[in-house]
């Protein structure tokens, strides 16, 4: 039969409570670290379904083989999705290369040049932004389980100092004092490892969803290319292949 004080010592709330206010410390701040990360945990997962649902609705959008125009027209001036924005600005700059005429080379390589810088910086913030809250994750994954072994080195030390005082060796007399001490390297590893996991998954998705803004600017840089080196008279153009889209290459 279970005894008072083995119920106890598998009680969180009576380990807490008997525990040096030391390791009680150390205990709520681990609780607090062990919350916030979760905070961020469903944050970031929530994020970055959105970001991909809405990233995969876009991209099916463009290869529908509807004119980019079209598709940037139905995003807005000022959409909040990268991608979208990413077409915007290659159109806007697109446009405005053409209503001065006919580029010569040296304008042309203008024009790339500052396609691809602006998509780059976009790419970059967009980097910097999908990435925020990964460093509380990492901070609590490395420190919570060193925070609660301090916690347990006191705790044993405080127990040590009892048998001291009392001299009864009694495994019984320490055994709670101990466990209050392990309790807290307990708690360091139940904060550490979601996080840990969390801050692993969330970088590796955080690349992808970067590799893939790349990827769509690579397409976008490729298309204004194609259409500088095809015929630079300022011809108006059928308004089914206006712009950079062709519904011939069925590409971007």
């Amino acid at each position: 039969m279970t005894t008072a004080a083995e119920a106890s010592m598998m009680n969180p709330v009576a380990l807490f409570m008997e525990a040096d206010i030391v390791v009680q410390a150390i205990m709520v701040g681990l609780a607090i670290a062990s919350l916030w990360s979760w905070a961020v945990i469903i944050d970031k997962a929530m994020r970055f379904s959105a970001l991909n649902r809405q990233a995969n609705t876009f991209e099916d959008a463009v290869g529908s083989g509807r004119p980019l125009e079209d598709v940037a027209a139905q995003a807005g001036p000022n959409p909040v999705h990268p991608l979208p924005r990413m077409l915007v600005i290659a159109l806007a700059d697109w446009r405005e290369a053409r209503t001065r005429g006919p580029l010569t080379e040296n304008q042309a390589n203008l024009l790339m040049s500052r396609i691809d810088r602006a998509l780059d910086s976009l790419i970059a913030r967009e980097g910097q932004r999908v990435e925020n809250g990964l460093g509380v994750l990492s901070v609590v994954a490395t420190s919570s389980p060193f925070i609660g072994l301090f916690g347990t080195v006191w705790g044993i030390m405080n127990a040590f100092g009892a048998i001291a005082s009392s001299g009864n060796t009694n495994l019984a007399t320490v055994a709670p004092a101990i466990s209050e001490a392990l309790f807290a390297t307990a708690l360091g590893l139940a904060a550490a490892i979601p996080a840990y996991i969390a801050y692993n998954k969330f970088s590796i998705d955080a690349g992808k969803f970067t590799g893939r803004l790349e990827s769509f600017a690579d397409d976008l840089q490729a298309a204004v290319a194609r259409r500088l080196g095809g015929p630079t008279s300022p011809a108006p153009q059928p308004a089914h292949s206006s712009g950079l889209y062709d519904h011939s290459r069925r590409e971007l």
